[in-house]
């Protein structure tokens, strides 16, 4: 009887999940590049530059807010001003009502829609689809009823906010300068992390599919909670922030809803699901409102037949097409998986 002899087992290919690019490095190092220029605005820049880059953070802030719900959480809103608007009055009543340091009464201010955003949600989850968007512009109207008759909010007359007289213009250009890298790191920055971890993971599957992300253990309606709040949290920094540079609020300003209007045509524009998407079409609405905003309604027709065209012929926006092309991730998310072979 002939033994045969025992053939080890085939060793198991090592893996290893890749999950930053080249691309993605060097886009860290200009982001924090970036970040460290708007903290030295003052320096640098004067004061209407910093008014122009403010408002260009503004945009870019609260398009990645909507990308987050619409992008990722498939919560398609036309009512985050009601968030900014209610932040705004909540700075404006802290600092100007009850004297609190307006600098300190912006974190404060936002408890306020971080609150409205919790019973908000749970008015509108049970609708979908156009319902929900619908319902959130009706929010923002009711907000925005609500503010033009109260009495203590000065009514449809708005407030100024005459505190910020007690501080020269250098430091109130710091504390717009040191904002606005703020707004950056929370919205664009918080975006990232969140997106690279766990309940990224979670987000992107329950974008594709939520019945089967919900069937593989993904606890939906609790995620799209938690980016709805976060959203309102982050809008309401944005309007804090804007409001702040104004210096005056009132019921149309404050719940304006071309701010909807604005992240809807530059998160479409740009790329929808992509921070990189963000920063290309606010970039392109910024230089379009500052070149072509003299043309009025004309300007605005232009610019609401570009996203129709980009909605049917490139639904995935100029990123999309440039991602196509070269795969070359400014902030990567997705996992590699790389098999290293042995050596023999």
């Amino acid at each position: 009887m002939t033994s045969v002899p025992a053939t080890s087992p085939t060793p198991a290919p090592r893996l290893q999940v890749r999950r930053q690019t080249a691309s993605g490095r060097i886009a860290i190092v200009l982001f924090a590049l970036v970040v460290i220029g708007l903290v030295a605005m003052p320096w640098w820049a004067r004061t209407g530059t910093i008014r122009m880059i403010l408002e260009l953070c503004c945009y870019i802030a609260v398009a990645q807010m909507w990308n987050m719900l619409a992008g990722y959480a498939g919560l398609v809103s036309v009512g985050q001003q009601a968030f900014m608007g209610a932040a705004g009055y909540a700075l404006f009543v802290l600092a100007q009502t009850f004297g609190i340091n307006p600098f300190i009464a912006i974190f404060l201010s936002l408890l306020v829609p971080a609150a409205l955003a919790v019973p908000c949600y749970l008015l509108l989850h049970r609708l979908d689809g156009p319902y929900f968007a619908i319902g959130t512009w009706v929010v923002a109207e009711v907000f925005r009823l609500v503010a033009s008759n109260m009495g203590w909010l000065n009514a449809g007359a708005g407030m100024s906010l005459s505190v910020m007289r007690d501080y020269s213009a250098f430091e109130r250009n710091v504390a717009m300068s040191l904002l606005c890298a703020l707004m950056i790191l929370v919205t664009i920055g918080g975006s990232y992390w969140f997106l690279r971890s766990r309940y990224g993971l979670a987000l992107i599957a329950m974008r594709d599919n939520p019945v089967a992300a919900e069937s593989q253990g993904v606890n939906v309606k609790r995620l799209r909670f938690m980016i709805y709040v976060a959203a309102a949290v982050g809008c309401g920094l944005v309007g804090a922030v804007y409001f702040m540079a104004q210096l005056r609020i009132n019921p149309p300003s404050a719940f304006d809803p071309m701010w909807s209007n604005i992240a809807i045509f530059i998160v479409m524009v740009g790329g929808i699901a992509s921070i990189e998407g963000v920063l290309i079409g606010a970039l392109i609405y910024f230089l379009a409102d500052r070149w072509f905003g003299e043309y009025g309604a004309s300007y605005f027709v232009v610019l609401g037949l570009m996203t129709v065209l980009v909605a049917l012929y490139a639904r995935s926006g100029i990123w999309g097409m440039i991602s196509k092309r070269w795969d070359a991730p400014w902030f990567p998310i997705r996992r590699h998986l790389i098999i290293k072979k042995e050596n023999p």
